[in-house]
């Protein structure tokens, strides 16, 4: 898998609510949206809310400057407020430069989604386009608000896959783990990541990734590392009932794992990318885990195996935190080789297409599809998963489903129900955090998965079963890429609850 696609986890729940609510505190008894200045002589091109959508016409101003010409020549493309990202990121995401010749008849909607690139880079709160033009010649202006780069999160999460799962269990409070989450973004302003995890707890973890789109003046190449080590008191060892059985020991640890990765990147612009990696892995459980599962790891209590991944990705979507138009396709092929001479190697492919459709006015539609195939001669136990981790049918918080085969098809119909634009936060100096974005949105949603497997214990009766569930949910959008929903689920066996989760869900 790419470096660091197991590691770059979101802040814990509890984290979340308290600083949203926090930020609410701040908020005037009268929201509205902060005004954009726009300076004479320019035409503004793109509004500052993120999740806007708009059709963008002719550009008035610049063709009563330049009026005829149906060709524009591009003179000088200057950037503001980018104080800490360099102006080379910001060139290799444009698709002109100076020089070029521009159609005037396509200029406003060929700014505007340049704009969405550069947005999309997801390191600044705000962009904005301003043009002119004078005797054929363009002046483009792109305008910043940065973000803050420097993120030292408390941990405080739950040890089990969902909210549902921790409350369920009577030990829930001693399921906690806690510590220090630290992320740099935009590191040296060339929008590369260093990532560092120290938990604590239920669960040990040490973690420290390095990410790098892109070198160079047209940022095509770039690099990943990391190593992560972790070991827990818990392990999930078997699946009954459809549901996950946890082998806990408080005086020893059944599992510990440890993984080094590198990887190459490879990107277009931030809408097209690709990973190739390699890690190396080293995984052991304790005596205790093959009593009750001989078969965990198919051969013994350890295993050591080498993992190769490609990912590539194609990221068309308006906003990548909360989509109301575009698409996304990704196609990742993973191969484990394992060094004990004795497990079977197996192959993993995975392909998922989603499409988001503005349907007029306040409504939104969106639908993905997911497809999961493994070729294997034997699998392990922890290398069978399905749904219920990653992917999920919501409804079926509390399940888990493991299979070789797996389809799942998601729909929802937003409604946009209030959109405060730009609401300034009393008390608060910065720029960078005085200004949200607020946007409500009421869903309706229709799941249907399914898992294959040709061998399926007697007590489990989810796979080779049509999952189905339907539901609706409250979304909230801010700043900092965050999306919080609180949705009401009911199956197709008549089971319903209330879920609560930190993203997009399609």
């Amino acid at each position: 898998m790419p470096c660091c696609a197991t590691s770059t986890s979101e802040p814990a729940n509890g984290v979340l609510l308290t600083l949203l609510t926090l930020l609410l505190s701040w908020l005037p008894s009268s929201a509205a949206p902060a005004p954009v200045p726009v300076s004479a002589g320019t035409a503004t091109l793109a509004s500052p809310l993120p999740d806007t959508l708009r059709r963008v016409g002719p550009d008035s101003l610049v063709q009563a400057q330049c009026p005829g010409l149906a060709q524009l020549r591009v003179g000088q493309v200057l950037f503001v407020g980018n104080h800490v990202t360099r102006e080379v990121v910001l060139r290799a995401e444009l698709d002109f430069a100076e020089g070029d010749t521009l159609a005037a008849a396509t200029l406003a909607r060929r700014l505007e989604l340049n704009r969405r690139r550069l947005f999309n880079l997801q390191l600044f709160h705000q962009v904005l386009v301003t043009t002119s033009c004078r005797a054929g010649e363009l002046t483009v202006l792109y305008s910043f608000q940065e973000r803050w780069y420097t993120f030292p999160v408390p941990i405080f999460s739950l040890a089990d896959r969902n909210f549902r799962s921790w409350l369920d269990r009577p030990d829930r409070w001693k399921r906690v783990d806690y510590g220090l989450h630290l992320v740099r973004r935009n590191f040296r302003g060339r929008n590369e990541q260093l990532l560092a995890n120290l938990q604590l707890g239920f669960n040990r973890k040490y973690e420290l990734f390095y990410e790098a789109p892109g070198y160079g003046r047209r940022r095509r190449l770039g690099f990943g590392a990391g190593y992560s080590y972790y070991r827990s008191h818990a392990l999930d060892y078997a699946t009954t009932g459809d549901q996950l059985r946890n082998l806990r020991q408080d005086d020893a640890f059944p599992i510990e794992r440890q993984y080094a990765t590198v990887g190459l990147r490879w990107r277009r612009t931030v809408q097209l990318l690709a990973a190739l990696d390699a890690s190396y892995h080293r995984e052991q459980v304790s005596d205790s885990v093959l009593y009750y599962n001989p078969r965990y790891f198919l051969n013994g209590p350890r295993r050591e195996y080498l993992e190769f991944a490609l990912t590539t990705t194609l990221n068309r979507r308006n906003t990548f935190a909360y989509p109301l138009s575009g698409q996304y396709a990704q196609l990742q092929v993973g191969y484990r080789s394992f060094l004990d001479g004795r497990t079977p190697g197996s192959l993993t492919v995975r392909g998922r297409y989603a499409r988001y459709v503005p349907l007029g006015g306040p409504f939104y539609y969106a639908v993905g599809a997911t497809g999961q195939l493994r070729v294997a001669r034997s699998l392990a136990y922890p290398d069978n998963r399905a749904l219920g981790y990653e992917l999920l049918v919501r409804g079926y918080d509390a399940y888990v489903v493991e299979g070789r085969r797996l389809g799942l098809l998601q729909q929802g119909l937003s409604l946009r129900l209030l959109d405060l634009g730009r609401v300034r936060l009393n008390g608060l100096q910065s720029s960078r955090f005085n200004n949200i974005p607020l946007a409500f949105y009421l869903n309706t949603f229709a799941d249907v998965g399914y898992v294959g497997q040709r061998h399926v214990p007697a007590t489990n009766r989810l796979p080779n079963r049509l999952l189905a569930s339907a539901g609706i949910g409250l979304h909230l959008v801010t700043y900092y890429d965050w999306v919080f929903t609180l949705e009401y689920a009911r199956t197709r066996e008549q089971q319903g609850g209330l879920f609560f989760r930190t993203q997009f869900p399609i």
